[in-house]
């Protein structure tokens, strides 16, 4: 009896410590970079890319002799005022996030300066594609280096130099793309579909048709009941012999302007057909509940 006792207690223990090794092992795979999960997934990563996808929308695009930003601004509360979207980063280079506003500070100082050294050193605009290439190796460290977090922030860049315009998109999986024309943020399909619906034609549009279809692209992505707003839209502008420029507030306004108004969806109707079919399934489920207690045979 005693050895069936220990042989017992010991089966418990050995149990016990391999569910807490399995336990240990399946959380450090999710809280680390450094382990790939089954399928070659980094949870890490993924988080950082659904903070991307939980941000505020932004669109960006390109005609042949302009890039443009469209951001939706958002605030904490009614107290708060709106955060800015759109940042300036050298004369040439503007960027539009979405994420983590903190984490898009740190690397927007990281291109100013390297935009600043290429003046210093080389006495002459970084070129966009290189700007974009550095921002990937440094994005790309903390997606492999234990004790580190990936940035939580997805980048549209505007630039324009002696190749022309550039709308670029990088990611916190360090992937980064060269795009005709992109948006990322919350409901960012709906403006992506919109975009792809009408991507023939910004080549040849002017600055403000341009800027136009940003907004458009950009409205799809808010709620019905929502519009476009002096208060919650930001402009970025970039192009041939114009430095980027960020229109906020009251400057918005005459874009707005050139807007028809948003159609407005037939909700109501939809609902008042969703009560009808609603009462109507309630009817036969009383009448078969009825019929099932009288008869219950």
């Amino acid at each position: 009896m005693y050895i069936e006792n220990i042989d017992t207690t010991a089966f418990s223990l050995a149990l016990s410590l391999s569910r807490s090794l399995s336990h240990s092992l399946s959380s450090s795979v999710t809280s680390t970079t450094t382990m790939s999960q089954y399928g070659g997934r980094i949870h890490q990563i993924e988080y950082a890319m659904e903070a991307v996808k939980q941000g505020s929308a932004t669109v960006g695009l390109k005609s042949k002799t302009h890039a443009v930003l469209v951001a939706l601004k958002r605030a904490q509360s009614e107290l708060a005022a709106h955060q800015k979207k759109i940042l300036h980063v050298d004369e040439h280079i503007g960027i539009s996030i979405a994420g983590l506003t903190a984490d898009a500070r740190l690397l927007c100082n990281f291109m100013r300066q390297e935009c600043l050294d290429s003046r210093f050193v080389f006495d002459r605009p970084l070129p966009a594609s290189r700007l974009v290439t550095l921002i990937g190796s440094k994005t790309q460290i903390p997606t492999q280096r234990y004790g580190r977090r990936p940035y939580g922030v997805g980048l549209l860049i505007a630039g324009y130099d002696d190749m022309g315009p550039h709308i670029f998109q990088t990611c916190p999986s360090a992937n980064y793309f060269d795009c005709k024309a992109m948006s990322i943020g919350a409901r960012s399909q709906s403006a992506r579909t919109y975009l792809e619906r009408h991507m023939d034609t910004f080549l040849d549009c002017n600055l403000n048709e341009l800027v136009r279809h940003g907004l458009l692209g950009l409205r799809e992505t808010l709620p019905a009941e929502q519009d476009l707003t002096t208060k919650n839209v930001s402009i970025g502008i970039v192009g041939k012999d114009m430095e980027f420029t960020i229109y906020d507030d009251d400057d918005v306004a005459p874009f707005l302007e050139g807007l028809e108004e948003r159609p407005q969806r037939k909700v109501r109707v939809d609902l008042e057909l969703l009560w009808k079919v609603v009462g109507l399934m309630l009817a036969w489920i009383h009448a078969e509940t009825e019929q099932f207690i009288w008869y219950p045979g």
